[in-house]
């Protein structure tokens, strides 16, 4: 105040000033405060301003937003202090260190324009003095200052000192400054009070903004004071505790006070009666131990506790005796599930092993099919079959080896695997366990779930498996083991050879319409209440529901048009007073389901040239596909379309270059591939393709484009073709027969090596089809070329065809 009066009483402050933008500040007069500047423009403004003779004066202006660097006049508030730059330090790095002493307030009138920094034209703002008689101006004085010394003593960052200060002051407006200064409010805040003129504005404005602060300091206590008491009291109750077991020590009880005690004899004897194995009981009574002697407020307490109760849980020698009256067993299969013989077939055989010795290991079966042919049912109709719980546990997606095997105690929150929870949970030690999507496991960082599947489904293995958690054996070897999946494509051979692999094939016609009569039909109309009374399905409906509502070798999706149907007959019996009865057929069927959603059949009727049939296999089942071949005058490209895999490229390219090396037994120009250019297309281009069995199927394409013979519409065709015209077998020969019958394909030429396969083929399908066995591309070309001719190309042995190819490549390797 000394220097600012003795200022003004001898010089003039000048009109004319530089600018030093703020950011997230506002310095208000009578302030001093250091502050750093790194800003090109503002060292260059302190540069001229101490160019000039003591008092050294600039204008400090706050910017409206702190996140522009470079400020013009639009980012500025029009209000500022005018300051005196009492020290300045260059530091190292280039930035300025700057003491500045706030003065006066004062109001830009207009920017002057200047090349290297902000420059103002200002006018000083006068601060009015209060009134002395004024006793609303003292009353909030007094408030403002009671408010803020308990400000100060609750916020620890302000010195006491201030305190002093501020007790040392009488001008109201000095006060209001520095109460302001150091009042923790936002720079918007600070900024209104400092355009006030009128000190009791200043001092409601800070009133308010105190009054929040103080609000939020004494909630922060509160805070603090409530961790502080807790810690205390924990601090006192370990104190307390460690008194009470040196005084127990002293008086010989050594088991601790009574409650302790108590719950001690209490898992003794669970453990007891729990008849664990005697590694676990041994394992059980040291933790029990353990337990004994540590402070029940200890983390590790409650670690042990549950730990202990986990080994008590557990089935020891809790089993569920088997019922081993087979008739029974075979009575509840066929209730369940239509078909599926062969599984059925194997847990009649595993009861009749049971029935005749008193122990075995429990088999361990993987049902591979495609989607909704009753895999997952399967498995609890075989627990009820056979008397015993059942649990299930889906793998899909589990990509963490600890769940299966759990996590070590060592981590917090662990706990046993998904193999030991469901085994608790099932409450026997041979229950039946489904393992649902077996294939459809990954690996990532955290381990490999399959490898840790090798030991649970090794029956040499399991009966000594250890989990993580429990660290202690648990024989497995009485669980019966059921795995789904719908290829083996996604499961380890490792893995596959520790399972009994059953293959559970697509339904034909005739079981899905016996399927819909005995089980879906009367199940949805249980579950949607109605009755066989009001809503009856005809044969021919069912047939056309299959065919033109569904694409599936399941019955997934047939339930679920049921389902809909039922749902619109619900409907209208609801609405209606009086019952109808309601029949489905096929020429009402569209008014329950709409358009029908596939065509009657995806093949040709006709014959054409350049195009054969083919069977390929999926996930959901076979499939029939048609490859199509055009020739074009070129100079001999290969062009393959139909997002085909690398594997099926391959197969096409062998057939090019096995059509090339027998263009002359097959009547084609040698030098076709040097005129011509061949495009090899498979339809539904968006769908992905791959592997090797479509080889005839584009060799009979290229070579009826080539010879512009017409392939027969009534064939389909499946098997890898080798460069020597070999036919070697293919997998999935059930889907794939299933889908030619399905598309109406009555003759199907598979390889002479997938005989042996058609044994496990049901006689239904056999009878049906017409099943062309070869061995050469030459005898599939026969029989799939429609010519009036029995033999359109002179079979060839695969003796002459290996000597010719070998002369041919002697020689070509001679040059």
């Amino acid at each position: 105040m000394d220097f600012l009066n003795q200022f003004e009483n001898m010089q003039h402050i000048p009109d004319r000033l530089p600018i030093l933008p703020l950011r997230d500040i506002v310095i208000f007069p009578n302030m001093v405060m250091p502050l750093l500047v790194g800003r090109d423009s503002s060292v260059l403004a302190l540069e001229k301003v101490m160019e000039n003779e003591d008092p050294r004066l600039i204008l400090l202006v706050t910017q409206k937003n702190s996140e522009v660097m470079n400020p013009s006049r639009v980012d500025m508030y029009r209000i500022g202090t005018v300051a005196k730059v009492v020290q300045i330090l260059r530091l190292p790095d280039g930035t300025l260190k700057v003491l500045i002493e706030g003065i006066k307030r004062a109001r830009i009138q207009r920017f002057l324009p200047h090349p290297e920094y902000l420059m103002a034209r200002i006018e000083l703002i006068e601060d009015t003095p209060p009134s002395p008689s004024d006793k609303r101006v003292s009353a909030l004085l007094r408030s403002a200052m009671g408010q803020f010394v308990q400000y100060v003593k609750l916020n620890p960052r302000i010195p006491d000192e201030i305190l002093i200060s501020v007790g040392n002051l009488h001008d109201a407006n000095h006060l209001v400054n520095l109460i302001s200064a150091y009042t923790a409010i936002g720079v918007a805040e600070k900024q209104k009070i400092l355009e006030m003129n009128d000190i009791s504005e200043q001092l409601e404005s800070l009133m308010l903004a105190l009054s929040k602060e103080i609000e939020i300091l004494e909630l922060e206590k509160q805070i603090e004071d409530e961790v502080r008491d807790r810690m205390q009291k924990s601090q006192k109750e370990f104190y307390l505790q460690e008194q009470l077991k040196v005084i127990n020590r002293e008086l010989g009880r050594e088991d601790g006070y009574e409650e302790v005690a108590d719950e001690v004899n209490e898992l003794r004897q669970a453990i007891q009666n729990a008849k664990m194995s005697p590694e676990a009981e041994e394992k059980a009574l040291k933790e029990l131990d353990k337990f004994k002697k540590t402070p029940p407020m200890s983390p590790e307490s409650t670690v042990i506790r549950n730990y202990l109760d986990w080994l008590i849980s557990m089935p020891w020698a809790i089993r569920t005796p088997d019922n081993l009256d087979l008739e029974r067993a075979e009575t509840i299969l066929n209730e369940d599930h239509y078909g599926l013989e062969k599984v059925k077939e194997r847990i009649l055989e595993y009861l009749a092993v049971l029935k005749l010795v008193d122990h075995m290991k429990g088999p361990i079966l993987c049902l591979v099919g495609p989607p909704g042919v009753g895999k997952t049912s399967l498995g609890r109709s075989i627990a009820r079959a056979l008397g015993r719980e059942f649990v299930r546990i889906s793998l899909g997606g589990v990509r963490d080896e600890a769940e299966i095997r759990g996590h070590r105690r060592t981590y917090i929150g662990s706990m046993p695997g998904r193999i030991i929870q469901s085994l608790k949970r099932a409450g026997s030690k041979n229950p039946v366990f489904l393992l649902d999507e077996v294939d459809k496991m990954g690996a990532d960082f955290r381990g490999d779930p399959t490898s840790a599947l090798l030991e649970v489904l090794d029956p040499e293995q399991n009966k000594t498996f250890n989990d993580h958690y429990l660290d202690v054996d648990f024989d497995l070897s009485e669980v019966m083991f059921i795995t789904t999946a719908n290829s083996l494509y996604g499961i380890p051979l490792p893995l596959q050879d520790r399972m009994e692999i059953i293959r559970l094939p697509g339904y034909l016609d005739h079981e899905k319409i016996a399927i819909a009569k005995h089980f879906l039909i009367p199940k949805q109309l249980k579950e949607h209440g109605l009755s066989e009374k009001v809503l009856t399905f005809s044969d021919k409906a069912i047939h056309q529901l299959i065919h033109a509502y569904t694409r599936e070798a399941g019955v997934r999706n047939l339930e679920r048009e049921i389902a809909h149907i039922c749902r619109k007959t619900a409907r209208k019996v609801a609405g209606k007073k009086r019952s109808k009865r309601y029949r489905i057929q096929p020429n009402n069927l569209e008014q329950y389901l709409g358009v029908p959603k596939f065509l009657e059949a995806d093949v040709d009727k006709v014959d054409r040239v350049g195009a054969a049939t083919g069977l390929a296999w999926t996930e959901v089942g076979g499939d029939v596909l048609t490859i199509e071949v055009v020739v074009l005058k070129g100079k001999g490209n290969l062009v393959l379309t139909g997002k085909l895999g690398e594997v099926m490229q391959e197969s096409a390219k062998a057939a090019v270059s096995y059509v090339r090396s027998r263009a002359e037994f097959l009547k084609i120009d040698p030098n076709f591939h040097e005129t011509t250019d061949l495009h090899i297309h498979i339809p539904e281009g968006a769908v992905p393709k791959d592997g090797p069995s479509a080889g005839i199927t584009i060799t009979t394409a290229l070579v009826s484009a080539l010879t512009n013979i017409p392939v027969r519409h009534d064939i389909a065709m499946t098997g890898e073709m080798t460069l020597r015209g070999h036919v070697l077998p293919i997998g999935g020969l059930n889907e794939k027969l299933v889908a030619a019958l399905r598309s109406d394909l009555k003759t199907v030429i598979i390889p002479k090596r997938n005989e042996k396969d058609l044994k496990e083929i049901p006689a239904m399908i056999r009878k049906r089809l017409i099943i062309h066995l070869a061995s050469t591309a030459d005898e599939v070309l026969n029989i799939a070329l429609a010519t009036d001719a029995e033999q359109v190309f002179p079979l060839a042995t695969t003796e002459v065809n290996d000597r010719e190819l070998l002369h041919e490549n002697t020689g070509r390797y001679a040059h």
